[in-house]
């Protein structure tokens, strides 16, 4: 097994995509019993008070884009964060599985929003790729760390974001924002957590100094469905595993 190379990268050494954002969550509906609907997140938030967010991490399977891809661009972006779900702010990392001029594309980046994301050119992403990833509040600076356990290579990076509310914790399918929300890729389902990933203590968060898997934190856990401003659903997480660390996201539509 290779071994993991963790390089401290400077900006320099990642391109920025201007094109597309890493946007806080946009909300439909907000139930009682901790679900909710937005119309470009779908995955699961712990939700704490300003300030009380200090770690978040994940690990996932790189979903492969489904059958042809179309003529229109179409992507899908996997991330762990925190904020957004919120708040202005999003400190996040993860993998994209776009469709761009007809043909499936796969790289990892990495946000801090509203700062544009950067393309991570150490990474090389494939479908099927075991990833784990990172974001920790430390010295008053944020720090992102992307692992590509299958191939051994790893990305980390720190950056000081103001106005951050370090208020939620965020495991995330997105369709990405440029002038709007974006189509949907066809990523099929996308595999989060220990049960899939064979990775223990990931799909954890610490939040008020207590650290523990999604499920742990009672009724601070929200699971989100993306659907269309008309209600139709484009991306649904299952229900936590019985150990409360692991979920999928399933594709529905690429919706408008």
């Amino acid at each position: 097994m290779a071994t993991v190379a963790i390089a401290i990268m400077l900006l320099l050494s990642a391109l920025p995509i201007f094109a597309l954002s890493i946007a806080p969550a946009e909300h439909g509906a907000l139930d009682l019993n901790g679900s909710s609907t937005s119309t470009n997140w779908s995955g699961y938030a712990v939700v704490g008070g300003k300030g009380s967010v200090t770690d978040v991490k994940g690990s996932w399977i790189v979903p492969a884009i489904q059958g042809t891809c179309p003529s229109t661009d179409q992507y899908s972006s996997h991330w762990v964060g925190i904020d957004g779900y919120k708040s202005s702010t999003v400190e996040q990392t993860g993998t994209d599985s776009d469709c761009q001029g007809g043909v499936a594309v796969y790289n990892a980046w990495y946000e801090f929003y509203p700062h544009p994301s950067f393309t991570i050119n150490s990474l090389t992403i494939s479908p099927g790729d075991t990833i784990t990833a990172e974001v920790k509040y430390m010295s008053n600076k944020f720090v992102v760390t992307i692992t590509d356990t299958t191939t051994g290579h790893a990305f980390s990076i720190s950056q000081k974001v103001n106005s951050a509310a370090r208020s939620s914790a965020e495991w995330i399918t997105e369709a990405p924002y440029s002038g709007g929300i974006l189509p949907l890729a066809n990523f099929g389902t996308v595999s989060w957590g220990n049960d899939y990933t064979g990775i223990s203590s990931t799909n954890y968060a610490t939040v008020k100094g207590v650290t523990g898997p999604i499920g742990s934190f009672g009724s601070s856990v929200h699971s989100i469905t993306m659907a269309t401003s008309g209600g139709a659903t484009k991306a649904s997480p299952s229900p936590l595993s019985a150990d409360n660390t692991s979920f999928t996201v399933t594709w529905v539509s690429s919706g408008p």
